[in-house]
């Protein structure tokens, strides 16, 4: 390659074009999403200026955040250029951004559709590349005085302890639960160990007036909820 086709490293460029400078005299609103991650990734290499690399790492996931929030450190090692403390520093960011998201939509603090858990609990499935089990705890006026994680599993499932459910629920003096947990494989169907599990805890909870109100499936940007279904 002849010497003025090579590319100019970000330190070479005009300083209205470095990224960080451009941060300093234009604020984070005028950066492209390649422009802030290159700040966290913070240098390139020979070939590669850190914004192309960047750059290539977003067209790889359509351009799409939230593709690239689901990515493992795995995955983001695979670009060259890119090793375990910049995969880190991106995953770190992402689950940053994503957390102020759910801060902002938890104000939601009662609950009286199935449209209310799953603004109440998206963010908390969000991105997840395997599946988990939460309850929401409520108290007779529904009204939300804590959210648990029961289970956590791989891509095909996770137990569900209903002993564990019913524990957390009489522990916290909670008097209505809603369970929640998320597909994975993007399916809003439920499994037959899906249904099973919403009936014997529905029956259950009767026996101990702890109430199961509603059982809310999540999956991609979607939700299934027992109660709209009239099966609670």
């Amino acid at each position: 390659m002849k010497p003025y086709e090579q590319k100019l490293g970000v330190k070479l460029w005009a300083e209205e074009d470095r990224p960080r400078e451009k941060l300093l005299l234009h604020g984070r609103r005028h950066l492209t999403d390649a422009e802030l991650i290159a700040i966290l990734i913070g240098s390139g290499s020979k070939t590669e200026t850190v914004v192309d690399l960047s750059k290539r790492i977003l067209a790889f996931y359509d351009n799409n955040l939230t593709r690239l929030g689901k990515a493992s450190i795995q995955d983001l090692s695979r670009f060259k250029g890119i090793g375990e403390a910049k995969a880190l520093t991106i995953m770190a960011a992402l689950e940053l951004g994503l957390r102020r998201k759910e801060t902002a939509e938890e104000e939601v603090t009662q609950i009286t559709t199935s449209g209310d858990v799953y603004r109440y609990m998206h963010h908390t499935f969000a991105n997840l590349n395997h599946e988990e089990f939460w309850i929401l705890l409520l108290n007779r006026s529904n009204r939300i005085i804590g959210k648990f994680l029961i289970s956590k599993g791989g891509q095909a499932g996770t137990i569900a302890d209903p002993k564990i459910i019913f524990k957390t629920a009489l522990e916290n003096n909670a008097a209505n639960i809603v369970l929640t947990h998320n597909h994975p494989s993007g399916s809003l169907k439920p499994s037959e160990s899906d249904d099973k599990l919403t009936k014997d805890m529905v029956a259950s909870g009767n026996l101990l007036t702890l109430f199961v109100v509603d059982h809310v499936i999540f999956a991609n940007n979607r939700y299934y909820s027992y109660k709209d279904e009239d099966l609670i």
